[in-house]
């Protein structure tokens, strides 16, 4: 089968199996206590979430595939809150998410006859980037907040060349939205009620984050540590003003030296079966470990050399 046809093959699947996975069935009620919907000999499996995940669960499907060829991988992003919306609705076999599902969707999901199941498959550091040209290379956790805040509004005011800072967030159904305003805004506090500043652009997904940040030069934003590339810089951040900033990467994500860090998972109804089963052991293999690395996250096992 050629690549095309392939390709075409994973739609079509993709759209009969739709309506599978969203209609009330006896016996085991959901895609991934199924295994993912089987079409005979082939298996398709709906992923649907984190924009952060989405490159590295894609590479995952493309060394996965050659070896399960019966299993057809069809991979959309969207949010943290939209693949768990998608789990919790029956119509994706596995959800991905940048952040822990809340008791309010485990309570959704409960009363919908779904029992989530967690996998951690890796770790990742939630970067700060800016434009190659800006000359502001650290912050610290207290002047991060005041960015996003709105506090500080010109690039002078952090000892860089003036203009005015162009916010940039994502949208709210983002597990990377959650983390950084939990975890930056709001400082770990349930007391804290801070948000993110009216004047903050909303963006629709990382991809859109990193495409302005790099034509902008006072625009300042936040993605997943994959994201990185030459077109950005990623500033260093300090957890304190005394302290010392550090510059995100995998070690310092995997030693904690970096401030900003989170899990990311995977979700299925109860206990994952068939394609899907064997997807998410690859995931946690040396194998799937060492692609995780590869993307530039950080692995939670063993990494094949």
């Amino acid at each position: 089968m050629t690549t095309a046809a392939r390709q075409f093959a994973v739609i079509l699947l993709a759209f009969l199996c739709l309506g599978v996975s969203c209609s009330d069935r006896d016996g085991p009620s959901s895609p991934a206590a199924a295994g993912g919907a089987d079409t005979g000999r082939l298996q398709a499996v709906q992923i649907i979430g984190s924009d952060t995940m989405v490159n590295l669960v894609q590479a995952w499907a493309e060394a996965f595939g050659p070896l399960h060829p019966e299993a057809l991988i069809s991979i959309r992003g969207g949010g943290s809150g939209t693949g768990l919306a998608a789990l919790l609705n029956k119509s994706c076999d596995l959800a991905m998410s940048s952040r822990p599902i809340s008791r309010k969707e485990i309570n959704e999901a409960e009363a919908n006859g779904i029992h989530p199941r967690e996998w951690r498959v890796g770790l990742d550091g939630l970067i700060v980037i800016v434009n190659p040209h800006n000359t502001v290379d650290s912050v610290d956790l207290d002047q991060l907040r005041d960015i996003f805040l709105a506090r500080v509004r010109d690039w002078s005011e952090l000892g860089g060349t003036g203009g005015k800072i162009v916010i940039l967030s994502r949208e709210s159904s983002s597990g990377t939205y959650m983390f950084f305003k939990e975890h930056v805004l709001r400082r770990g506090s349930n007391k804290n009620k801070d948000e993110f500043s009216p004047e903050a652009l909303l963006m629709p997904s990382s991809q859109a984050i990193v495409n302005e940040v790099a034509q902008n030069p006072h625009a300042v934003g936040y993605v997943g540590l994959g994201y990185l590339s030459p077109r950005l810089k990623a500033l260093a951040v300090a957890k304190t003003p005394e302290a010392p900033a550090v510059a995100p990467s995998i070690k310092t994500v995997a030693d904690n030296s970096y401030p900003s860090s989170r899990p990311l998972f995977f979700y299925t109804d109860g206990e994952a079966a068939g394609a899907v089963r064997g997807f998410i052991d690859f995931a946690l293999s040396p194998a799937g470990q060492k692609i995780v690395v590869e993307t530039d996250f950080v692995p939670v096992g063993e990494v094949q050399e």
